[in-house]
């Protein structure tokens, strides 16, 4: 159905209506992580069981129709180790790591019946308690989901659900009640900053491209996500892609644009997927095309997919991507606002700043101010990994610390095998491969763009990786430079040629071959890449040598000084050790030790003292059990 100005609020009534008159519902997963654990499948089963039922199951409520039990692929709900995870409403009981023989219990238990099914439920390791809903789980009760709040619940590929919750209620008044400056004013009021790493004022990129002369003007959604381990503005492509369109089109009525494009690397197929059903549903339903809400203004949305070049991520580099020519940099000024796509005045924002737009127009600058701190408004969301309980996607206001991150949400450090170590936090990555590494004195450092850029890491799209006591910061240093040497497009020598050189020289320390001048000289190349690289790749590149050079540079000196890896990574600087298992207690590398390093009684296994040792091989060569490893 075409409609010039669709009713937005029968929409919501009669949808509502149905859902009303439903018994059940049941939403399953169907983020990447999950669909890759199964959760199509889970979804299929309990399908199955509800009909075995007799019972009317619609897999889309629609206003128009009535069903006893109803189910829907939702996107990610941010728990992802504990997928496939299945809720059924309204007792909102919330089903972890579900497999396709666990539907018929769930259907007989909470479908046919009202209980739980007990064997199912999270139990937090922490304390022991069974949590019934998300409610009780502290991964989710911590958080502040304001921009990721609907997604799981919604069916991220429904348009009248979308709407039931009051979705395009917002770009509706932008069109219609506001005008372009207004919109400017109120983003830039609300204190909103660009959430994929450079932190500028959304509101003031606007107002800066809303006067650019010419009738024809861009906006782009850069969803060129490309840091390891991030995968925030995936998730909300995926789980609520009527939100990111929503947050276009007031971005595209703010500076008088009537066309715009999503950027989605073509590693995303399901969002590329979701994004693109989402435009076809507003175009048919009348809220993108001609005369959008009756106004007179039209506006085009294309998705178009990426290559999955990192530095795509930069907006010039990105522009180019999308006139065909090979993803790199330019200089400015011109300015994207100035002389973006095609010459045209164009505004980039990325997912998650445009997906938080609406909640501003809809509720106003002071409600968001009212969240996060002075100079950073509102909430962050990050992807919390690495060695920490709780994995997954998360949502925060901004002046919350590291410590209630990694130790409220994430639930502590873990050693390698999962355990809880009491005393195992060591270092965070925050910010991404551009992002630095911090220690245990930044815990209690609330979190937002000043404090981290003031300790040389930063935002950044909102990587956040936990590393225990064994891990290497130099091999740390090494991972990322690694991959922003494999990511830098090479038209700047310093980013082109300096990442190289940073690489070889943390490989040289890591295999043994530096000297003290080593650091010295990674520093001194750090530095110069900091400051002549030409885009945002090559100036922040170095921040994980240089914050792990500035609060780790004990652990180089030990490599390059001492010959040993404090971690025990580095193969090259293993020391020897006696494997108690092989040992007979015979004695013969003791005699053979020409430091005295090793201890023993006869006839009882050895050990070797490793600040004596100076690995001499000795003790490997007198072994007839082969008990000596490590050399």
């Amino acid at each position: 159905m075409i409609a010039a100005t669709v009713n937005l609020e029968l929409i919501k009534e009669n949808y509502l209506k149905a859902l009303g008159k439903t018994q059940r519902q049941i939403v399953v997963c169907a983020g990447t992580a999950c669909v890759a654990n199964g959760s199509l499948k889970v979804f299929e089963a309990v399908k199955e069981q509800v009909e075995k039922k007799d019972l009317d199951v619609s897999v889309k409520l629609e206003s128009d129709k009535d069903a006893d039990v109803v189910m829907a692929k939702t996107g990610c709900r941010g728990f992802c180790q504990v997928g496939p995870l299945v809720t059924v409403r309204p007792q909102e009981y919330h089903y972890v790591r579900v497999k396709p023989e666990d539907a018929a219990e769930i259907v007989e238990s909470s479908v046919a019946d009202d209980k739980p099914v007990e064997r199912l439920l999270y139990s937090d390791p922490a304390t022991g308690n069974t949590c019934r809903t998300t409610k009780d789980i502290p991964f989710y009760t911590r958080q502040n989901r304001t921009v990721l709040d609907e997604c799981g619940k919604i069916d991220a590929c429904n348009i009248e659900e979308y709407i039931s919750h009051n979705g395009y209620f917002a770009a509706r008044k932008a069109f219609t009640e506001m005008q372009p400056q207004q919109i400017c004013d109120q983003v830039l009021e609300s204190g909103l900053r660009g959430r994929g790493g450079g932190g500028f004022p959304t509101g003031k990129k606007w107002a800066l491209t809303l006067p650019q002369p010419g009738e024809k003007k861009y906006v782009i959604c850069n969803g060129d996500e490309g840091d390891p381990g991030a995968f925030m503005d995936r998730s909300l492509m995926e789980g609520n892609p009527h939100r990111v369109l929503e947050g276009m089109m007031i971005a595209a009525r703010a500076i008088g644009a009537d066309e715009a494009y999503v950027y989605v690397r073509a590693e995303y197929p399901l969002a590329v997927s979701r994004v693109s059903e989402a435009v076809r549903d507003a175009e048919q339903l009348g809220i993108l095309g001609e005369d959008v809400f009756g106004t007179g203004s039209s506006l085009k949305i294309k998705v178009l997919e990426g290559a999955g070049a990192f530095v795509c991520g930069e907006e010039t580099a990105l522009i180019a991507s999308i006139e065909g020519r090979r993803g790199m940099p330019n200089p400015k000024p011109p300015f994207p606002a100035q002389s973006g796509l095609w010459g045209r005045p164009t505004c980039i924002n990325n997912v998650e700043t445009l997906a938080t737009v609406p909640l501003i127009i809809q509720h106003g600058a002071e409600y968001f101010k009212s969240m996060g701190t002075e100079n950073s408004a509102g909430t962050k969301t990050f992807a919390l990994t690495g060695h920490v309980a709780n994995t997954g996607l998360i949502e925060v206001p901004f002046g919350l610390t590291l410590r209630e991150i990694v130790f409220g949400i994430g639930g502590g450090v873990t050693d390698d095998d999962g355990s809880i170590l009491k005393d195992g936090f060591k270092a965070v990555q925050c910010g991404g491969p551009s992002g630095g590494c911090l220690t245990e004195e930044h815990l209690d450092l609330p979190i937002d763009y000043d404090n981290l850029r003031n300790i040389g890491a930063m935002v950044g799209s909102g990587g956040l990786v936990v590393m225990n006591r064994k891990t290497c910061m130099v091999q740390i240093a090494h991972f990322f430079m690694q991959f922003t040497q494999n990511e830098s497009c090479g038209k700047c020598v310093p980013c082109r040629e300096g990442t190289k050189q940073m690489l070889r020289l943390l490989e040289d320390i890591i295999e043994g071959r530096a000297a003290l001048e080593t650091i010295d000289l990674l520093e001194r190349v750090a530095s110069a890449v900091s400051k002549g690289s030409l885009c945002g790749l090559g100036k922040t590149a170095p921040n994980p040598v240089l914050t792990t050079l500035k609060y780790f540079r004990d652990e180089y000196i030990a490599h390059v000084v001492h010959g040993k890896c404090p971690a025990g990574q580095c193969k090259a600087y293993a020391m020897p050790e006696i494997d108690p298992e092989k040992c007979i207690g015979c004695g013969l590398c003791k005699k053979k030790c020409p430091v005295d390093a090793i201890e023993g009684e006869k006839k009882q296994p050895h050990v070797i003292d490793q600040d004596k040792c100076i690995k001499c091989g000795a003790c490997a060569e007198a072994c007839k059990f082969n008990a000596v490893i490590g050399m």
